[in-house]
């Protein structure tokens, strides 16, 4: 069955739409920028990098958006700042609780498009999934964002939005090092994050600033699907963990079921791993396995991915992810019993392979799928308009 769309079209950087009002958007341009900007609108540059540092403060400390609450800047200068900047979030377009306390958004963005991201919490910690781009260009078959077309790239202020949108949420500010609900951040949303490498680096680098959100690079995970060129760039420029979609030990399936396969090959995936900067034991490279029945997880794929991790002598841990199943998927979810024997085979192997419990099916949280059925009910609820305005016949 051929897979649609293409595989491997790099997107062109495309610049964020103007706001409506004219008014520029301060969140997510890194310090020096706010500075410059307060300049070019008129203030001498030591007010503008006196007052660079305190909206710095307010807004990446404090979680603020409203300058009239920025009570160490004169009262005076509020409506000046507010009739030429703001502080955005992100529309919420829908948000979702699941019964295990999984917590997801559909955003909007000012162009009127649509992307996710995906709060979930356990005992020792509270992970976000943030999304990179507007759909993707890589069809992972088994994952539902691959079945949309990449619309464009997602801005640093929108990539580092949709963690302030989280932290509102949450009620954590101001912000603190300890006694916090979100304590990880996983760029495992929509988009292949190395295809939007520059506003991935601008946007954790603002996360990571010990003078705002101050989230340790340690607490990051960046996951590809194998873009081998970007690799060693993210180890040497932000210096996250890394985590590579895997799933699968062989070409012809790998090549199926992620078909960037075709361009860099699992050879060359691994290699890049073994090359990463930081990588060691205290920092394993996370492999993510989607658990497929019948076509990636029989015992011999189990020992096949020992092997290859063996070889390339990784400082591993294998994520084995049960499919969540999607609409029109054309794959099932491997057996529970399946699944454990293969877990089995790679932790007697000395490599650690946890299987991940599923989480947020009741509220569609795979990955695309509450965008996609936001955008079917939409459908329907036009459709119903239109029914409605329609005149009626005798």
């Amino acid at each position: 069955m051929p897979i649609p769309g293409h595989i491997d079209p790099v997107p062109v950087p495309r610049a964020a739409p103007a706001r409506e009002d004219g008014r520029i958007d301060l969140l997510g341009m890194p310090r020096e920028s706010v500075r410059e900007t307060l300049e070019a609108a008129g203030w001498e540059p030591k007010q503008a990098k006196l007052r660079a540092k305190q909206l710095w403060h307010w807004i990446y400390n404090r979680g603020v958006t409203d300058f009239s609450k920025m009570t160490d800047i004169a009262k005076a200068q509020h409506p000046w700042l507010a009739e030429r900047f703001v502080i955005s979030r992100p529309e919420t377009v829908e948000a979702q609780v699941s019964t295990d306390g999984t917590r997801k958004w559909l955003l909007r963005s000012p162009d009127r498009q649509d992307y996710e991201m995906v709060f979930i919490p356990d005992a020792d910690r509270g992970t976000l999934c943030v999304s990179s781009q507007v759909g993707c260009t890589l069809n992972c078959r088994f994952c539902h964002t691959g079945t949309m077309r990449l619309v464009r790239n997602l801005t640093a202020g929108e990539i580092v939005g949709q963690v302030m949108l989280a932290r509102d949420a949450l009620g954590e500010w101001p912000s603190q090092p300890e006694g916090r609900m979100l304590t990880n951040i996983v760029m495992m949303g929509m988009g292949e994050p190395l295809y939007n490498f520059e506003n991935v680096k601008s946007a954790l680098k603002l996360v990571m600033d010990g003078e705002g959100l101050a989230l340790s690079k340690r607490r990051i995970t960046l996951s590809t699907s194998g873009v081998v060129p970007m690799m060693e760039r993210c180890g040497e420029e932000i210096g996250v963990n890394l985590a590579v979609s895997l799933h699968a030990t062989n070409k012809d399936v790998r090549d199926e079921i992620v078909p960037l396969n075709k361009k860099y090959g699992i050879e060359e995936v691994l290699q890049a791993c073994a090359d990463y900067p930081g990588a060691n034991n205290a920092r394993r490279i996370t492999f993510e396995y989607v658990m497929l029945k019948d076509k990636n997880d029989s015992d011999h794929d189990a020992r096949e991915l020992v092997r290859l991790l063996r070889k390339y002598r990784l400082p591993a841990k294998v994520n084995l992810i049960p499919f969540n199943p999607w609409a029109g998927a054309p794959y099932e979810c491997s057996d529970p019993a399946r699944i454990r024997s293969f877990s089995n085979i790679v932790f007697e192997a000395g490599i650690s392979a946890p299987v991940r419990t599923p989480r947020g099916r009741d509220i569609d949280a795979a990955c695309g799928q509450l965008k996609t059925a936001s955008e079917k009910k939409s459908r329907a609820e036009r459709d119903r308009m239109a029914a409605e305005a329609a005149p009626q016949k005798a």
